[in-house]
C-alpha cells in the first residue's frame, strides 16, 4: 500500500508518497519552483488565494508521479497538514467568498484583545487557555465587522487544510485539533467554545462538520480524483496543522517531549498532559494530535514569525541573489559568536505573539560602517533568531515544562550547522535531527487514519535521528552575553512601544 501526503504552507507546498509497509519515503517534492505570493495590500495584512494551494496540491501528485510513477489504484490513504490560523470562507456552492486571511495577518489583533477584556481574562484563559488573540475565531468576527456583505453569503468557514480537504470530498469539515488552533474549543469543558461564537455573533451553523484526527474524513470526489489523476473512493484519513504535524512528523506525543522548526516562522512545541497556559498569552495551548477525552495530550506552541523569512529576506532583498544559501551560512560562520555586537530583532513578519501581539518590525542594533560587514549580519540575523527563541523558551520553561532536549526535520535552517550548534547552546538544549518533513509525517499520519499502523507510535518505528548536537560549552559564556545585551535592547523596544 502507497500513502501520500501534504503539506501545504504559506511558502511552498510540499507532497510525499510513502511505501507503508516499510515506511520508506519513495519520492517528495516541492511546488512551485518560485515561493508563493502573500499579498498584503493594508499593513499588517497578509492574504492567500486558496485556488492556489488546490493547484499546487494538483502539481505535487503530477511532480511524485514523475519521480517514482504509481498505481493510483495501491494508494490507500491521504494526509493533510497545513499553516495554521488562517480563515477560508465558502458559499453553498463551494466558492471561496474572499482570499484568504492568513496566519501572518494582524488585522484582527483589536478583534481579539476587546473580547479577552469583555469576556475575561480568567475566563478565556481557564477555557481557551488563550486569549481569543489574532485567532481564526477573532478574524471571522473582523469580516463581519468589516465586510458584512461576505459574511451574510458564508455558509462555512474552513481553515487551510480543511478547504483543501474540502476540494479532494467535497463535504466541509474539521477536526478538534482545528478548532482549538482557531480558539474556537473549550478545553474545560471538551467541546466547542459556542459561548464565545455567541459574543462574537458568530453563526453556530458556520462551523464545519467535526471528523476525526485520524479516521475516515471523507473520499475523493470524481471530480477530484479526475483533477489529482488518482482513484475515486481514495479515502481522506488524517488532517493537522503544520506544527502539531511537525511535531507528530518527529515522533514527539508524549508528555516531556519537544519539537522545534525553523522554516518561514520557527517555532518550539512542547507535549504535556495538563492544560497549562501563560497568563500574559505569549505561548499558545493547542489540542495534540493525538489527543482523547480519556488520555489527553497538548501542544504548548511558541511561535516566531519572522525565521527563514529573514533569511530570504537578506538573500534576495539585500544580497540580490547573488548568494547562495550555503555561501551565507560559510560567511556567517568566519565571524565570531556575538557578531561583534550586531543585533538584530527578526520581528519583521507581523504581531508576535509572544511580544502580546506587538508589531516592532525588524530591526539591526550595533552596526559600525568602520568595522562591519555583510558577515557579520548574517551571523547576527542567525543568532536573533535563535535569542528570540530562547526568549520564548524562557517562558515555556516558566509554566513548568522542562526542555532538555528537542527533534527537528534536517531542512531549512537547521540545514547550517552553525545555526544548529547555536541554537543548542543559547537554548541549553540538545537537538536531535530527522530526515523527515511535514508531508512525509501527513502520509504517516494517512497510514495510522487508515489502519495500516496500529497506532501513532507505530508509525515512526526505525525511524531513527540522523544527527545529533550538543550545547558547545566553549561557546555558553560569551552567548549568555551577547543574549542578555540582545535582551536588553528587546526590553527597551517593548517599552517604547506601551
Amino acid at each position: 500500500m502507497l500513502l501520500l501526503g501534504f503539506d501545504v504552507g504559506s511558502s511552498f507546498i510540499k507532497g510525499a508518497l510513502v511505501e507503508a509497509e516499510s515506511g520508506r519515503v519513495l519520492a517528495a517534492v516541492t511546488v512551485p519552483e518560485q515561493e508563493l505570493k502573500i499579498e498584503s495590500i493594508h499593513p499588517g495584512w497578509a492574504e492567500q488565494d486558496p485556488e492556489q494551494w488546490w493547484q499546487c496540491v494538483q502539481q505535487a501528485v503530477a511532480a511524485l508521479r514523475g519521480r517514482h510513477p504509481f498505481d493510483p489504484e495501491a494508494v490507500g490513504g491521504i494526509g493533510i497538514s497545513y499553516q495554521m490560523h488562517g480563515l477560508v470562507l465558502i458559499d453553498r456552492e463551494g466558492r471561496v467568498l474572499r482570499p484568504a486571511i492568513i496566519w501572518c495577518d494582524s488585522r484582527a489583533v483589536p478583534v481579539g484583545e476587546r473580547a479577552f477584556q469583555e469576556l475575561g481574562p480568567e475566563r478565556c484563559l481557564r477555557h481557551l487557555l488563550n486569549s481569543p488573540g489574532n485567532f481564526t475565531a477573532a478574524k471571522l468576527r473582523w469580516v463581519l465587522e468589516n465586510e458584512p456583505d461576505i459574511y451574510r453569503r458564508a455558509y462555512k468557514w474552513l481553515l487551510p487544510g480543511d478547504y483543501v480537504a474540502f476540494r479532494m470530498t467535497g463535504e466541509p469539515t474539521t477536526t478538534v485539533s482545528g478548532l482549538s488552533e482557531g480558539i474556537f474549543w473549550d478545553f474545560l469543558e471538551e467541546k466547542p467554545a459556542f459561548w464565545l461564537l455567541d459574543h462574537l455573533g458568530i453563526d453556530h451553523a458556520l462551523m464545519p462538520r467535526l471528523v476525526p484526527t485520524f479516521g475516515r474524513q471523507g473520499e475523493l470526489t470524481r471530480e477530484a480524483a479526475a483533477a489529482l489523476g488518482l482513484r475515486p473512493g481514495t479515502p481522506v484519513t488524517y488532517r493537522a496543522g503544520d506544527q502539531p504535524n511537525n511535531a507528530f512528523s518527529l515522533g514527539v506525543l508524549h508528555p516531556g517531549e519537544a519539537a522545534t522548526t525553523a522554516g518561514t516562522s520557527g517555532v518550539i512545541y512542547a507535549v504535556d498532559d495538563t492544560p497549562r497556559y501563560d497568563p500574559q498569552t505569549r505561548v499558545n495551548t493547542f489540542v495534540h494530535v493525538n489527543h482523547t477525552p480519556e488520555q489527553r495530550h497538548y501542544g504548548i506552541l511558541l511561535c516566531l514569525n519572522g525565521t527563514g523569512i529573514l533569511y530570504r529576506w537578506l538573500r534576495q532583498d539585500l544580497l540580490g541573489g547573488t548568494l547562495s544559501y550555503e555561501a551565507m551560512n560559510e560567511q556567517a560562520a568566519s565571524v565570531p559568536v556575538g557578531a561583534d555586537g550586531v543585533r538584530v530583532l527578526p520581528f519583521g513578519n507581523g504581531a508576535e505573539r509572544m511580544l502580546r501581539n506587538r508589531n516592532l518590525g525588524a530591526s539591526v542594533h550595533g552596526l559600525d560602517f568602520n568595522r562591519h560587514g555583510r558577515a557579520h549580519l548574517l551571523r547576527a540575523a542567525k543568532e536573533g533568531i535563535v535569542f528570540a527563541l530562547a526568549y520564548g523558551l524562557e517562558v515555556i520553561r516558566g509554566m513548568g515544562l522542562a526542555v532538555e532536549k528537542v527533534r527537528a526535520g534536517r531542512a531549512n535552517l537547521f540545514l547550517s550547522p552553525l545555526f544548529g550548534r547555536i541554537y543548542a547552546t543559547v537554548n541549553r538544549t540538545v537537538v536531535e535531527l530527522y530526515d523527515t518533513d511535514g508531508a512525509a509525517g501527513a502520509a504517516r499520519g494517512a497510514g495510522v487514519g487508515a489502519g495500516v499502523y496500529a497506532s501513532p507510535e507505530a508509525a515512526f518505528q526505525g525511524v531513527p535521528p540522523v544527527a545529533t548536537i550538543e550545547p558547545d560549552p566553549s561557546w555558553q559564556e560569551p552567548y549568555a552575553e551577547a543574549y542578555h545585551h540582545w535582551a536588553e535592547i528587546l526590553s527597551r523596544q517593548l517599552q517604547t512601544a506601551d
